[in-house]
């Protein structure tokens, strides 16, 4: 059937005028909508879909809305989300077809970052082109900033330059916004993947006899050896101390527990008066209302599952698993109900759209309405 035909008996239809022979053909078309779409849709879907296709065709006959409801709106909520279009009656008289778009996608983020020099000037790291030097540091380039064919920030210390005491202190700064993560090569030779939201503050080149540098946020790090010469990141009342080793630092300051994750090596946890050393296979706890340092075996994976691309739970609480959301597609969430109880496992690749992360998280029967940027929770 054509649309001047469909429209012809929806009106009727309206009209209480529908023939047997009509109402099968309106029956079929709309099975056939609904056999076609692969859309799954929720109670609240349905239920919203639904009250916007009654209010947009008055019946007259309560009856008729009971007998046909079931199929009408499967397919009218299945057409509505696709956005192909339902068609309704907005004035009696003129019976103009409408159609209802679709709710827009929330992309995933990707590569971005900002860097933030010692002089105070800013960088937004998307203008820059791979290859290109970003900056020279020091009035005799002690320090030369670059973007890799990668696109990883990198800096080469000139061993010839001599080195000014105001020089020996510049530090910079590497931040990303929501929905941003970034990697970057320190003057060490030290690896660090940033994720989104965090920042991190390093020197251009290490002095002294220590390296350190100061995290917000979560990043991954491949600390180059050097027995001589400790590494050492400090988030918020926590410091962390390496030679050489790969580790996994979560310091958000929005979250309550600073959580590190050793996979290679060893290091030692500093906090408040306390200390302990990791194992590989051990994460380490720490917030102020346990007021010591707790350690426990996890899945190191799932820790850094974000630098490889992907979201992976381990028993993961929703809230938590609803934070990495927020930080990495830019959303809200607001919760309709007690969900403390509920726990994910598994996961799914960081590059794809919204909805099709919170399919994979609704078969833990938990519902999630989607209105604008901010997602309703309900348990």
């Amino acid at each position: 059937m054509d649309k001047t035909q469909i429209l012809a008996l929806l009106q009727k239809y309206r009209e209480g005028a529908l023939s047997d022979a009509d109402k099968d053909k309106l029956d079929a078309w709309y099975l056939y909508k609904a056999s076609n779409s692969n859309i799954q849709l929720n109670e609240y879907e349905l239920e919203d879909s639904y009250e916007s296709l009654k209010s947009k065709l008055p019946l007259y006959k309560e009856t008729k809305v009971i007998s046909l409801w079931p199929r009408v709106a499967v397919a009218a909520s299945i057409a509505l989300l696709l956005g192909a279009g339902i068609f309704y009656f907005t004035k009696p008289k003129e019976q103009i077809p409408q159609f209802v778009e679709k709710p827009k996608e929330i992309a995933p983020g990707g590569t971005r970052g900002i860097l933030t020099l010692s002089n105070g000037k800013q960088i937004v790291l998307s203008d820059i082109s791979a290859k290109d030097t970003i900056a020279k540091e020091g009035e005799k380039e002690e320090v030369t900033i670059k973007m890799d064919a990668n696109g990883v920030i990198t800096y080469t210390i000139n061993p010839d330059a001599e080195v000014s005491k105001e020089d020996a202190n510049a530090f910079n700064t590497l931040s990303t916004p929501t929905g941003g993560q970034y990697n970057i090569v320190l003057a060490d030779g030290t690896k660090v993947y940033l994720n989104t939201v965090s920042s991190i503050k390093y020197p251009t080149r290490f002095n002294g006899d220590q390296r350190m540098v100061e995290l917000e946020g979560e990043a991954y790090f491949e600390v180059a050896k050097n027995k001589d010469k400790p590494f050492i990141v400090k988030s918020a009342n926590q410091s962390i101390e390496v030679l050489g080793t790969h580790f996994n630092v979560h310091a958000y300051n929005n979250e309550s527990v600073i959580k590190t994750t050793l996979l290679e090596g060893s290091v030692a946890i500093t906090y408040k008066n306390q200390k302990a050393i990791l194992k590989p296979g051990q994460q380490s706890n720490v917030a102020d209302n346990l007021n010591k340092i707790v350690i426990r075996k996890v899945d190191t994976e799932a820790a850094v599952a974000w630098k490889n691309g992907r979201f992976k739970f381990d028993n993961a609480d929703l809230k938590s698993v609803m934070k990495q959301l927020e930080r990495w597609y830019g959303i809200k969430v607001e919760y309709r109900g007690d969900v403390s109880d509920v726990r994910f496992n598994g996961g799914t690749f960081m590059n794809k759209n919204l909805s099709e992360v919170l399919k994979v998280l609704e078969l833990s029967n938990i519902k999630f309405k989607v209105e604008g940027k901010t997602i309703i929770v309900y348990p």
